[in-house]
């Protein structure tokens, strides 16, 4: 390829995966949708963007490197406070009981579907055991399950990756050196073993490193970041370089190991490293899958629809099953565990460098790998993104669409104002410090939330799950003031807290930005005194007129939307609304 070539190339597949990423976005479909097709449709009338013709026979050791920081990524988002007991016993079955039963149920159909040698059919299964978070992480941020099946589907995910890469590694070799599935006394096995040991050791030396440099040196975002980056890179080349796709168990246990140190306060959101996930995901979305053929899609088409049927049919499902008896998972929990295993980027990834490597080795049939694997990773993902969301709403295990909101305070018009959240139909939560506070919420009737709720607060690592808005109004303006700048990330919705009083000499809240309740007329001290003065908090249909001498404070919307009054915005209630007012008894 010449040198324009090279750079057209380059920016046509940046700019096919940013775009299909922010169309993605507009859908509000998963990436991978518009990626996988875009790719392919780009790699049919282009030969620019073709991955052998583009980077050249280094492109799979470029794969394990990207692959590598994507699973630290990943690695970074599980915390092991939320996988305690049968929530782990759960997640370990779905590993063992999934990989085994899908790598034997695709290697035993493998020859009769595809016409191809049981070798090369074992290559496919080991291959198509993975799933990945970033594949279930979109579908499962779209379909909102509870809480508990969204933790144990991410924790699957992530963890099988790096499982399923080192046992295609060893497949591959067991393929690739002989000419049947050598695992007679346990040899493969032992190298199965062997391979976790390298990964672990350096995952070892990744964490040493950037605990040494992160929690001792205390480099800043951008320092730090650079340092992740460079390290994940460095130890994942290393051990791949010691024993092959090694660098998977290193980077995801480097990120995992490094997230749960005491002590190491790991920002729950990292903008620039999950900006750059998200590029290298469309990047090798976009490379591998222009690398499959119109030609060699056709003869497997039919074929590999009928794996697919199998495989969400009846194999996951009989997964599911067996990692959900004897455990307290409800019907629909376990049900929705079944309709839950799209195939993702390891997927590919493997598909890509182990089938090149075949065929190149003349391989009968290893051809067929890349696009068998190519079409069950889009048949996968598009039928659970199409049906992901009515199945879960079926089986009822998707979190209320109501907001959630948390309320943080435990003076008398605070708790007042609970009460009248909770009387409009929402499902209340509140925090408070002092334990009379805490007793007074309790004598109310209003769930009370536990001490790590709001850890985020001193945290960052933490994360507010199954909240969807916080209202900081405490008699600290500093604290609400920090504690709303601290959490903006941390839980999936707004933040807003109560105005500190406009003549206020404090540290932080009169500085401090961000959209402050009720607006300048209502700050906190205006809100307390009226309360002592005997105006109070009622709730009333959106179509009943307000008095005049009446504040609107919040609207609930008829599809359970919170909608609060902010100094930048005022809402007016509409017929089948709920309106929180403030005025005289």
């Amino acid at each position: 390829m010449t040198g324009e070539d090279i750079l057209l190339g380059i920016a046509l597949t940046v700019a096919l995966a940013a775009g299909s990423q922010i169309l993605a976005s507009r859908l509000h479909v998963p990436a991978l949708i518009i990626l996988l097709p875009v790719g392919f449709t780009a790699g049919a009338l282009t030969d620019v963007i073709h991955p052998e013709r583009l980077v050249g026979p280094d492109f799979p050791a470029l794969v394990s490197l990207s692959v590598a920081i994507i699973l630290y990524d990943a690695g970074l988002g599980l915390n092991l406070r939320n996988l305690t007991g049968r929530t782990r016993s759960i997640v370990v079955r779905l590993l063992v009981i999934g990989i085994v039963v899908t790598f034997f149920a695709v290697s035993g159909m493998g020859p009769a579907l595809f016409g191809i040698p049981l070798r090369v059919a074992a290559m496919i299964g080991v291959i198509l055991v993975v799933s990945g978070p970033t594949v279930v992480g979109p579908l499962l941020e779209y379909v909102r399950p509870t809480d508990r099946l969204r933790r144990i589907l991410i924790w699957e995910g992530t963890l099988t990756d790096p499982i399923g890469g080192i046992l295609g590694a060893v497949v591959f070799h067991a393929v690739a050196t002989s000419h049947r599935i050598d695992i007679g006394r346990g040899y493969q096995i032992g190298q199965f073993l062997i391979s976790m040991g390298v990964g672990l050791a350096g995952g070892a030396v990744g964490t040493t490193i950037l605990w040494l440099t992160l929690h001792k040196l205390r480099l800043g975002e951008t320092l730090g970041t650079l340092v992740q980056l460079a390290t994940v890179i460095l130890v994942s080349a290393g051990c791949d370089i010691a024993r092959d796709d090694t660098g998977l168990i290193a980077a995801i246990f480097t990120g995992l190991a490094i997230t749960n140190l005491p002590g190491m306060d790991m920002p729950a959101r990292r903008p620039f490293l999950e900006t750059l996930v998200q590029m290298i995901i469309g990047l090798l979305f976009i490379s591998i899958s222009s690398a499959v053929t119109p030609a060699s899609v056709v003869p497997v088409l039919v074929p590999s629809l009928i794996l697919i049927a199998v495989l969400v049919l009846v194999v996951r499902p009989l997964v599911a099953y067996a990692a959900a008896r004897g455990s307290d998972l409800t019907r629909g929990e376990w049900g929705f565990i079944g309709w839950m295993a799209p195939r993702g980027i390891v997927a590919a990834s493997t598909a890509s460098a182990f089938a090149a490597s075949l065929v190149e080795d003349g391989l009968p049939g290893a051809a067929k790998i890349l696009p068998i694997t190519f079409l069950v990773i889009v048949g996968t993902v598009l039928l659970y993104a199409l049906t992901a969301a009515p199945v879960a709403r079926k089986l009822g295990v998707v979190r209320s669409a109501r907001t959630r909101p948390l309320v943080v305070g435990g003076t008398t018009w605070v708790i007042a104002l609970g009460e009248a959240l909770r009387t409009a139909g929402l499902d209340v939560l509140m925090w408070a410090g002092l334990e009379e506070e805490r007793e007074a919420i309790r004598a109310a009737g209003i769930e009370l939330a536990h001490g790590e709720m709001l850890a985020t607060t001193t945290n960052p690592r933490a994360r507010l799950e199954g909240v969807t808005a916080v209202f900081l109004l405490t008699d600290d303006d500093d604290f609400n003031a920090l504690a709303s700048v601290v959490i903006k990330d941390n839980v999936q919705g707004p933040v807003y807290r109560v105005g500190p009083p406009q003549d206020s000499h404090g540290v932080v809240a009169p500085y401090t930005g961000g959209d402050i309740l009720f607006g300048n007329a209502l700050v906190r001290h205006r809100l307390a005194a009226r309360y002592e003065q005997g105006a109070r908090f009622h709730v009333q249909a959106g179509s009943q007129p307000v008095p005049s001498d009446f504040d609107v404070l919040f609207v609930v919307r008829a599809d359970g939307q919170l909608a609060p009054v902010t100094g930048k915005q005022k809402i007016t209630p509409l017929p089948g609304d709920t309106a929180v007012v403030m005025g005289s008894p």
